[in-house]
């Protein structure tokens, strides 16, 4: 019987992550201040011995552009909306020379902070952000950009083994290209129907709008499940489903910051009771806007699981930690 686990997952992206809907004259003060939280996130996991893994848009891993734009894959991502496609911000918009210049874009020095720290797995977001279900591109570009994020995890003498498709797209044929490219575990969507998402344009907002009301109130299933219940599947990476998104403080809810905090708390002592995964995630760049008020409540969760690793034994895991413990039961 496995034992209760808790898995966190972070998208790391900075302006990757939006670039085609945030202006950098908007952003840039809430992109500094998640370089800066980012630190401090780190010293709490070592502190704690929490695991993490850090999805990293493989941009991201390079400090300059003549290196970023060296190793970028040869055939790019030919999106029907353009807009969508990073090579195409670089070549409209441009991008510094080096992170000292541009640290929005690159981000070599905290990936080097991220290996130095105990217990975190270096991960994949894709190398440039890469929309799976968007109209236009084509498998092959997905496993180009998969070789280069690859490559660029090599600099630091890491295999990126596990995966987390950027804004949640993928489908079964992209999951075969991700196992055959060296990737062994995927982030998975919760099971609710309003985490189903098909393309980045025209989401229902009815979607949006249960998304976030399931932060606060039980509008979706039971969100834990056992180690056993991730399918093995020949030829595919296991899917690792999420379980909750830890929202950001935001001043305009009152009560409700404490109110999502609680319920992730109950959720992961449910798990740690039974044991079940619980698997948490969120982007560090959502603590930019209030990294005080977010970083006290991700104190509050990550004590609150001491106590569960204390008084139910639950452990901490890596995603690329379950893959392994799945392949030892099976």
């Amino acid at each position: 019987m496995s034992k209760a686990t808790f898995i966190v997952s972070l998208d790391f992206e900075l302006h990757w992550g939006g670039f085609e809907k945030w202006p950098l004259k908007d952003y840039s003060q809430y992109f500094l201040n998640t370089r800066e939280v980012i630190p401090q996130m780190l010293q709490l996991f070592r502190k704690h011995e929490v695991h993490v893994t850090w999805a990293t848009v493989g941009m991201l891993f390079h400090s300059n552009r003549e290196s970023l734009l060296k190793n970028s894959p040869q055939i790019k991502p030919s999106y029907s909306d353009q807009e969508l496609s990073a090579y195409d911000f670089i070549e409209r918009q441009g991008i510094g020379i080096s992170e000292e210049e541009d640290p929005f874009h690159f981000a070599g020095s905290i990936i080097h902070e991220i290996n130095k720290t105990p217990f975190q797995e270096l991960a994949s977001h894709t190398f440039a952000h890469y929309y799976c279900n968007e109209e236009g591109q084509t498998i092959d570009q997905f496993r180009a950009d998969l070789r280069a994020a690859q490559t660029a995890a090599d600099f630091y003498h890491k295999k990126l083994r596990s995966l987390v498709f950027p804004r949640n797209q993928f489908n079964e044929e992209y999951l075969r290209v991700c196992f055959e490219e060296g990737f062994t575990a995927v982030r998975d969507n919760p099971r609710d129907w309003f985490w189903n998402i098909q393309s980045t344009q025209q989401e229902s907002s009815w979607k949006r709008l249960n998304r976030g009301l399931d932060a606060y109130l039980p509008v979706g299933q039971k969100n834990t499940y056992t180690q056993e219940s991730i399918l093995y599947r020949e030829g595919l990476p296991y899917c690792i489903p999420a379980s909750r998104l830890l929202r950001p403080y935001n001043p305009k809810e009152f009560f409700l910051n404490d109110m999502k905090i609680s319920r992730i708390n109950a959720e992961m002592e449910r798990a740690a009771r039974k044991n079940e995964i619980y698997h948490l995630w969120w982007h560090p760049h959502n603590f930019g806007s209030y990294p005080r008020e977010s970083m006290a409540a991700l104190e509050r969760i990550i004590s609150n699981f001491s106590k569960c690793r204390e008084r139910y034994g639950m452990k901490s895991a890596t995603m690329g930690e379950v893959a392994e413990m799945i392949d030892r039961s099976r």
